[in-house]
């Protein structure tokens, strides 16, 4: 949770704008703007997103309203979608969630192993979800993923379809890590579920190390295999599915997960749902969650009142 800069708006919607999400410091690429706002009345928070400026409008909005229809496990649940053509928005429930390069910062490095898998393992669950629907995320990358009590959920649905067109480079576009676009994607290609895999396995790579495209050696032994081959250039190398990333995760050694038992099973690290955090981070959810408990809704006169107003 950052203080609001003198350019970020004082509204989104019927939303007052009370904090940013993700810090400047981070070092990520993040996909869009992201705000903690609350109704005018104080009773309703929520996560609100909007696009980064000069990106397309349009084709945001677009990946905002598939974000809304759909209903994916690990997903964030996108309950609202609004503005006008040239400023969209949504709107999530709030929950307090920490992207994962703020678990990184709370906890002082990466992450150790045992999180890693855990994590992972969620994350693999809900792209086998979205896969089974015939629904590919295209925009797994550090800063989509919000860690919260009960476990991470995927953010920044679309940003690879939302950065540019099928067709056209997507290589140093504003806004999405070069480190977890798959070489197909990247070209231009059509993003499909082996691009959620290398997007996966950086997202692994991060939480271990802090660095999207890891020296081998940095890696945990126990992971190097299984990362090693998400980042493959060839997407025919990679591990063939999201449910086989997980059951490498949830059982080391054991190969991938039966294919008619594409979630967790008794006795893995998905048993409870929740993925249990370090006390630094738990700490660090706390500190969000009562600051923002305590904020107030700003008057017209403090300074950021008169910002550009998002529709």
């Amino acid at each position: 949770m950052e203080r609001l800069r003198h350019d970020d708006p004082s509204h989104v919607g019927p939303y007052v704008i009370l904090a940013r999400l993700d810090s400047d410091s981070a070092g990520h690429a993040v996909p869009e703007r992201r705000y903690l706002g609350r109704t005018a009345d104080g009773q309703r928070t929520v996560l609100v997103g909007v696009p980064l400026a000069g990106a397309d409008p349009s084709r945001w909005a677009i990946e905002a309203e598939g974000a809304r229809r759909l209903s994916v496990p690990r997903f964030l649940h996108v309950a609202e979608v609004g503005g006008t053509a040239g400023f969209p928005w949504y709107a999530a429930p709030y929950t307090p969630a920490l992207p994962l390069p703020a678990v990184l910062a709370a906890y002082g490095g990466p992450l150790p192993e045992d999180t890693v898998r855990r994590l992972g393992a969620a994350l693999a669950e809900g792209l086998t979800a979205a896969h089974a629907q015939g629904v590919t995320h295209a925009g797994l990358s550090p800063a989509a993923v919000l860690v919260t009590a009960g476990g991470p959920l995927l953010a920044c649905f679309g940003a690879v379809r939302a950065a540019a067109p099928d067709g056209t480079r997507r290589t140093g576009l504003p806004g999405l890590d070069p480190g977890c676009l798959a070489v197909e994607q990247a070209s231009g290609g059509r993003p499909q579920p082996l691009g959620d895999v290398f997007a996966l396995g950086a997202v692994l790579a991060y939480a271990s190390t802090g660095h999207t495209v890891p020296e081998q050696g940095e890696l945990p032994p126990g992971l190097r295999t299984l990362v090693g081959s998400c980042l493959s250039s060839d997407p025919a190398a990679r591990p063939r599915s999201a449910q086989e990333v997980l059951g490498a995760l949830v059982s080391p050694g054991a190969g991938p997960a039966p294919a008619e038992a594409p979630y967790a099973q008794a006795g893995t690290v998905l048993d409870h749902g929740a993925v249990p955090l370090p006390g630094r981070v738990v700490a660090a959810l706390a500190d969000q969650s009562a600051a923002l408990l305590a904020a107030e809704l700003p008057s017209l006169q403090q300074p950021f009142a008169t910002a550009q107003k998002v529709h």
